[in-house]
């Protein structure tokens, strides 16, 4: 099937939005599935202190995948913005600087992420019998980093083209390969916690490889030698872009392990409950992350083609779409989360009981809290995509902020499920500051001048 790259510069701005976001939830519930299969499958299969010791390594993992992200999305705005400026040729150099600053990257990366494990799984205090099994998790998911940045920037790329459905493809072909290997690896050969691991990094590997194939087929991509130069201005520009997002996802990351400290102090049966319920949060936010992906390919392509006012009718029209889906997932969660979380958590009626109360409590919490999010990642977006990536990482630190101190304070306070109201409050934190810079930046950005178009 070929691409479709879709310009996003002409036609009714919430249909566009909405249209684009849809393969990309659906993309994005593939992908969820990596984590959900792994937890259901350790957490069932090896019990609550294999699923404890998964849990003890998410912030740090999550942490990696967040800094990878933030540079190739970081790319793909100037990638979205040369698109929507006709500017063929200079896309080209865009995606082949992307790709020799995202190799380097991944190298950096899977060095350091090797050298850190042990010290900062040592440092958030993991309990010693689930820490072998978190470091070794860590270690096989570190070492298929290369893979993940590739997926990441070739799904970023066609993303920018306006292209949601070639990276829904990828991941329904990877789901499959990992519900496949996960079962094969861990139940089959009795690999454990590293089987799950494999199983994740084999079907990233052929999301990748899916999306390469169908980029070589692209005329608009035929990249020379030439493209992969790395041109002065043009890398520092990519870096400025990509560099104060990979940051702010490193700082988010930081404070969720502050709270996973927190939480490995309770027990591991508390972090087993913790955890079922953390594996729902990228499910709880699957329609938010997609919003947020059209929003940066939207604003970049309509920035590129100087239609400044369809940025600001785009804004509002996917606040609206986000609020009202944020309220229809929370709704389902309230209402299914303890069948759902039922998938996750096995062992003796007592221990299941006791991390199905700290599951559930904690999915009220996050799923009441869930319009606050999306907001977030809308503003964040649009703000992101319209060049400014600086304040959204002010708001990043912020996050990160109002997540630590609650985390370590609503505790003394309220007892150990004052743990659980971190995550509402970093959102909150950071939509305060984001509303201001939307305001900021749509007035500087956006100010009214010579437009293209009606």
């Amino acid at each position: 099937m070929a691409v479709r790259i879709q310009s996003m510069t002409a036609g009714k701005p919430a249909h566009l939005i909405f249209t684009f976001a849809l393969p990309l939830m659906a993309g994005n519930v593939f992908q969820q599935l990596y984590t959900v299969v792994d937890t259901m499958v350790v957490g069932k299969y090896l019990g609550v202190s294999a699923l404890a010791a998964l849990g003890a390594s998410d912030w740090l993992n999550w942490m990696m995948l967040g800094i990878i992200q933030g540079f190739t999305q970081g790319f793909a705005i100037l990638m979205a913005r040369e698109f929507g400026a006709g500017e063929h040729a200079r896309l080209r150099d865009v995606v082949g600087s992307s790709a020799v600053l995202s190799a380097a990257f991944s190298l950096l990366l899977m060095g350091l992420g090797q050298g850190a494990a042990r010290p900062v799984l040592l440092l958030l205090q993991t309990p010693e019998d689930i820490l072998p099994g978190s470091l070794l998790y860590l270690r096989i998911m570190f070492l298929g980093v290369p893979v993940v940045t590739a997926y990441n920037l070739l799904a970023c790329i066609l993303r920018s083209l306006g292209d949601g459905r070639t990276p829904l493809q990828a991941m329904a072909v990877a789901s499959a390969a990992n519900i496949g290997l996960d079962v094969l690896f861990v139940m089959g050969f009795q690999w454990g916690i590293a089987g799950a691991a494999a199983a994740t990094l084999i079907a990233q590997l052929l999301s990748g490889l899916f999306c390469l194939y169908h980029i070589a087929g692209l005329e608009l991509l035929r990249l020379e030698r030439a493209s992969f130069r790395l041109r002065g201005r043009q890398a520092l520009q990519l870096l400025g872009l990509g560099f104060p997002m990979a940051f702010q996802n490193c700082v988010i990351a930081v404070g969720g392990m502050i709270v996973q400290f927190v939480v490995n102090g309770a027990g591991v049966l508390f972090i087993a409950g913790f955890t079922a319920s953390n594996k729902l949060y990228g499910v709880l936010e699957i329609a938010a992350t997609s919003y947020g992906y059209a929003m940066i390919t939207y604003v970049g392509q309509n920035l590129g083609a100087r239609q400044y006012r369809r940025i600001r009718q785009g804004v509002r029209a996917a606040l609206a779409i986000a609020l009202g889906t944020s309220v229809a997932v929370a709704a389902a969660m309230l209402l299914l989360g303890r069948t759902i979380l039922g998938w996750f958590i096995s062992g003796t009626p007592q221990e299941v009981e006791q991390a199905m109360e700290t599951a559930y409590f904690y999915l009220s919490v996050m799923s009441a809290g869930l319009p606050v999010l999306y907001v977030l990642h809308v503003t964040r977006s649009a703000i992101q995509g319209m060049g400014n990536t600086a304040l959204p990482m002010v708001s990043g630190v912020v996050e990160f902020v109002m997540r630590t101190a609650a985390a370590l304070y609503l505790p003394l306070a309220v007892g150990e499920t004052g743990i659980f109201f971190a995550e509402p409050a970093a959102w909150l934190g950071a939509d305060a500051v984001l509303a201001l810079s939307y305001l900021l930046v749509s007035r500087r950005a956006l100010r009214d001048g010579p437009e293209e178009g009606a």
